[in-house]
């Protein structure tokens, strides 16, 4: 494996709590999300769960996946109100090269990005500072009003993949440790913590950042894998594991049948050597109960989630690998079906339909959105994460409406809790619901799925757009920022911080004009090896000349040859009264 061409250089703590100390007093924003997007848990029904002996104050999180790799999406995820989060996977190879684009949210969802993109060590690095974050801001007072005075507890929760090879080597096993007793991390990271965040320098941070780990059976993966590898994280590393399950286990007729003949969905393209080499349905319910057995045996809880993304073959174009992997409203009806066949295959073992008492839980990450979330909850699915619907406009701002939707149902069933609400459902609800996906109307068929994004007939510039704000909102690493316009008509000018850009094209399907604004737009540098391998509209920042003071921001320090003569225009962006809310180290 080769170096990757556009490697992710996460920021550092101080200057994340200095962009959140910046925004919150310049825009009451952090991270671009404004307070009206923020969820209060203390408002409304309890909607606490339990997860894996653990408790969470919501049922919902981000899924591992884009929105999970670095330490600002992790805040914005739970500034929306998630409390579970499924953090990117990771694994020993850790200079992958990721084709690029690698998302593709045109429709229902597809993508091929399967891992982590920084280093064992940078992934380490930001779980850890995203922890330490999350403590400072549940206890910064500014904030309370927004989030409540008691946010409520959240879960970190591991992801290793995809063998047990590299996952025992001790590169991987160094990083599980260091996410049980992250005690060096913290200390390290803590010298960062300055300005007018000092007074939370000498937190006691608590140094378990997880216990919980979701294992990712990735497609293929033969069943001893999975036995050893669960066992393994159980033994060696004392966690409470989920293993999450594939669609495959279905079979290739019956996916074909829901896909094609059902849904309508005669584009997807499946391979019967995917199915094949995958975990057949009736050894997946042995080791499922066999699994559950060595837990509890060893005191540990186990729980299997549905479902991966479901593996096809790459029939667009639109991203450059012969296979796929689709998620969004087919996976609902695929994993919803799924999990019917598993509940009669294991009678009274999955905790589902109100089985309270049942020993293996069962989490949810298939094509939740805030139309189905109450539905699937109270089926007992918790927790539930979310990838594909916060990949759409509105982006992370979309799990508090989830949330406000799911209280609403909470009251509307005469519960006070979402654990009352789960009791109350009994059984049968599981038949019903799946039956619903199967409507001639069911919103999950192709028709339905088919609207494309808007679209207008203008090229795109580097400065001056339509000024949509939707590069700002599905971009999931939140890299870019949309700043006052001091010049011509536009209201807003949008840049790229391009260190947290990794390309992955979600802006380039939802930007109405002709162009990548990942290209196309003012591309602001912090490194000076980064800026020198850079192309395109390029911009090296540095600190103001004159000064050595970092409160007196930025200035221009280079620029590529064919912007250069647009640095002014540049500077009176980032210099304007609501300007670049970061400060150089």
């Amino acid at each position: 494996m080769s170096t990757r061409p556009e490697e992710l250089t996460p920021l550092s703590l101080t200057q994340l709590l200095d962009r959140i100390d910046r925004e919150w007093h310049s825009r009451q924003r952090i991270f671009d999300l404004p307070t009206a997007r923020f969820f209060d848990v203390s408002s409304g029904p309890d909607l606490s769960v339990d997860f894996l002996g653990r408790s969470i104050a919501t049922p919902v999180g981000p899924a591992a996946g884009p929105h999970t790799q670095l330490a600002q999406n992790i805040v914005l995820g739970w500034l929306g109100g998630g409390r579970l989060f499924e953090l990117k996977t990771v694994q020993v190879i850790d200079d992958l090269v990721i084709n690029r684009p690698c998302i593709d949210m045109e429709t229902v969802g597809y993508n091929i990005e399967w891992s982590q993109e920084l280093s064992v060590r940078e992934s380490l690095d930001e779980y850890v500072k995203a922890h330490m974050l999350l403590d400072i801001l549940r206890r910064w007072e500014p904030l309370q009003p927004f989030v409540g005075s008691d946010p409520g507890p959240h879960v970190f929760d591991l992801s290793v993949g995809y063998d047990l090879e590299g996952i025992s080597t001790d590169k991987v096993s160094a990083f599980i440790d260091g996410m049980t007793d992250a005690t060096a991390v913290i200390d390290r990271l803590r010298t960062e913590i300055t300005g007018p965040w000092a007074e939370f320098a000498d937190l006691e941070f608590a140094p378990l950042v997880s216990d919980t780990l979701t294992l990712s059976t990735f497609h293929g993966c033969p069943p001893e894998q999975i036995e050893a590898i669960t066992k393994h994280l159980i033994t060696r590393h004392g966690l409470n594991v989920i293993v999450k399950l594939n669609p495959t286990l279905l079979g290739h007729d019956r996916v074909a049948g829901i896909l094609h003949d059902t849904l309508g969905h005669d584009e997807l393209r499946l391979r019967s050597s995917d199915f094949d080499a995958d975990l057949q349905f009736e050894r997946g319910v042995e080791l499922i109960a066999e699994l559950q057995e060595f837990a509890w045996s060893h005191g540990k809880a186990f729980g299997v989630k549905l479902t991966n993304t479901m593996i096809v073959e790459n029939h667009k174009g639109f991203m450059p690998d012969d296979t796929m992997y689709l998620s969004g409203p087919p996976l609902h009806v695929l994993a919803m079906t799924l999990l019917a066949e598993l509940h009669r295959a294991l009678p009274g073992q999955l905790r589902i339909e109100g089985e309270a008492d049942a020993p293996i839980q069962v989490s949810w990450s298939a094509g939740i959105d805030k139309d189905n979330l109450a539905d699937s909850v109270a089926l007992g699915l918790v927790p539930v994460t979310i990838c594909s619907d916060l990949l759409k406009p509105g982006g992370y701002g979309r799990l508090a409406p989830a949330l406000k939707k799911l209280q609403a149902a909470v009251v509307d069933a005469g519960c006070d809790s979402v654990e009352s609400m789960v009791a109350a459902g009994g059984a049968g609800r599981l038949d019903i619901y799946v039956a619903s996906l199967y409507t001639p109307d069911s919103r999950y068929r192709a028709e339905a799925t088919a609207k494309l994004p808007r679209q207008v007939d203008n090229d795109l510039a580097m400065w001056g757009c339509v000024a949509c704000n939707l590069c700002v909102t599905v971009c999931p690493n939140d890299a870019f920022l949309k700043l006052p316009s001091p010049i011509g008509d536009n209201r807003w000018e949008y840049v790229v911080m391009a260190e947290s850009c990794n390309d992955c094209g979600n802006c380039l399907v939802f930007c109405p004009e002709n162009g990548d604004p990942a290209q196309i737009k003012p591309k602001l540098y912090l490194h000076e090896h980064r800026y020198a391998d850079a192309e395109g509209p390029a911009f090296l920042l540095g600190r103001r000349s004159g000064s050595p003071s970092a409160a007196d921001g930025f200035t221009v320090a280079a620029a590529k040859s064919d912007v250069a003569d647009q640095v002014d225009v540049l500077l009176s962006v980032i210099e304007g009264e609501q300007g670049l809310p970061l400060r150089p180290e």
